[in-house]
C-alpha cells in the first residue's frame, strides 16, 4: 500500500510506503520509523512551477541528517498531476517538457544540477516528444489562432511568449470557473515556464552586469522592448475583433506600460543622464500595476524591467561600485515582495 504522510502512526504495517505531499522532512520522518517512501512534494506539475523549480527538488537534499541506512528507505519520487484545469487540448502543455526535468532529477545525481544546460537540453527533447505525436506545441498554436479569430496571431503570441498561468493555487481565486466552464482561455493557451522571458532577463543581468559601458546586449535588449511596444498597439484591435480576447486587454495595457518604462530606463541608461526621482516613482508604480495578475496570468519579466529603471535613476551613486556590487544591489532592490500564501 502507498498512502500520503497521514496514515503514518505507530500501528502502520511496516510493509507501507509512504508519499510525502508535505516534503523532504516528513519523507526522512517516516524513514528514520524505517518506513519506504516516495517524494512529490516539489512535483506537483498542475502547480504550474517552472522545471527550474522542479529540478532543484531533491527527494534527499544535501543537508539531509539521514543515515546511509536511513537513506536507503527513500526509494525516490512521483510527479504528480491534478486535472481540474486541464482537457484534452491542453494536458500535453502541463505534462510535457517539464516532467522530463523531473525524470533526469531522479534518475541522476544530485550534483548533475546546471540549470541553464537543462534548459538547452529541454527544448531538444520537446521537439522530440513532440514528433512523437505529444501536441504541447502544436495545440498552442491552434489556441492563439482561435482566440485571435485570426492566422495573423503575432502580436498575441507576443503578449504570450512573457506571461504565465498564475502559480500554485492562486487560479481558483484569479478566474473563478465551475466544472462546466470551458479550458479555452488565453490562461489555457500559455505556457507554464517561458523560454522568452528567461532569455530577456538573462540579457538584462549580462546588460547590468558590464556597467559602465553598458553596450553588451544593449540592441537586442532595445529591440525586444520595441517589439512589445509595437505589439501592444496591435493588440487593441485585434481584442476589439474577439470575443474571447476581451479579458486580455488589461494586459495588452501593461504590456505597453512595461515596454514604455523599459525603453526609457535604456535612454536614460544609454546616455548617462539620471532622470528625476519623480520619474523613477512614476515607472515603479506602473509597473507595479502592470505585475498584478489579471486573467490568471502575469507577466513574469517584471523583476527584469524593474531592474532597468532602478539602474536609470541610481546611476550618480552606482558609477562609483564594482559591477558585482552594482548588480547585487540593483537586483535586491528590484525584487518583489514575498507573494502572500494562498
Amino acid at each position: 500500500m502507498i498512502g500520503c504522510d497521514e496514515i503514518l502512526h505507530p500501528d502502520l504495517p511496516k510493509d507501507a510506503v509512504i508519499q510525502s505531499w508535505r516534503g523532504p522532512a516528513s519523507l526522512a520522518e517516516a524513514a528514520r520509523k524505517g518506513y519506504n517512501g516516495i517524494l512529490s512534494a516539489g512535483y506537483y506539475i498542475d502547480l504550474i512551477l517552472p522545471a527550474s523549480e522542479h529540478y532543484q527538488a531533491d527527494p534527499i537534499p544535501s543537508n539531509t541528517s539521514l543515515t546511509a541506512d536511513e537513506a536507503k528507505h527513500i526509494l525516490g519520487g512521483e510527479a504528480t498531476m491534478w486535472g481540474e484545469w486541464v482537457n484534452p487540448e491542453t494536458i500535453d502543455s502541463r505534462i510535457w517538457p517539464r516532467t522530463a526535468a523531473i525524470a533526469e532529477r531522479l534518475w541522476s545525481p544530485r550534483n548533475v544540477n546546471d540549470i541553464e544546460d537543462m534548459y538547452r537540453r529541454l527544448a531538444i527533447i520537446s521537439r522530440q516528444l513532440e514528433e512523437l505525436g505529444l501536441t504541447q506545441e502544436k495545440n498552442y498554436g491552434m489556441m492563439l489562432r482561435r482566440l485571435a479569430a485570426s492566422e495573423d496571431t503575432g502580436p498575441l503570441r507576443t503578449l504570450a511568449s512573457i506571461i504565465e498561468p498564475v502559480k500554485q493555487y492562486r487560479r481558483y481565486q484569479q478566474r473563478p470557473q465551475t466544472m462546466l466552464s470551458p479550458l479555452t482561455g488565453l490562461v489555457d493557451a500559455a505556457r507554464p515556464d517561458s523560454g522568452t522571458a528567461r532569455r530577456f532577463n538573462s540579457n538584462v543581468d549580462a546588460f547590468l552586469a558590464h556597467a559602465p559601458r553598458f553596450a553588451f546586449n544593449r540592441s537586442e535588449l532595445e529591440r525586444t522592448l520595441v517589439e512589445w511596444q509595437t505589439a501592444s498597439r496591435a493588440l487593441g484591435p485585434m481584442i476589439d475583433q474577439s470575443p474571447a480576447l476581451q479579458e486580455a486587454r488589461p494586459l495588452a495595457n501593461d504590456l505597453s506600460a512595461i515596454a514604455a518604462a523599459g525603453l526609457e530606463a535604456m535612454s536614460y541608461i544609454s546616455s548617462g543622464d539620471a532622470p528625476t526621482m519623480e520619474w523613477r516613482q512614476a515607472q515603479m508604480a506602473r509597473l507595479d500595476e502592470a505585475a498584478k495578475p489579471k486573467a490568471a496570468l502575469e507577466f513574469v519579466v517584471m523583476t527584469s524591467v524593474r531592474k532597468l529603471v532602478i539602474a536609470a535613476g541610481e546611476l550618480p551613486q552606482l558609477r562609483s561600485m564594482t559591477p558585482a556590487d552594482w548588480n547585487k544591489r540593483v537586483t535586491m532592490m528590484a525584487s518583489p515582495p514575498p507573494a502572500a500564501k494562498p
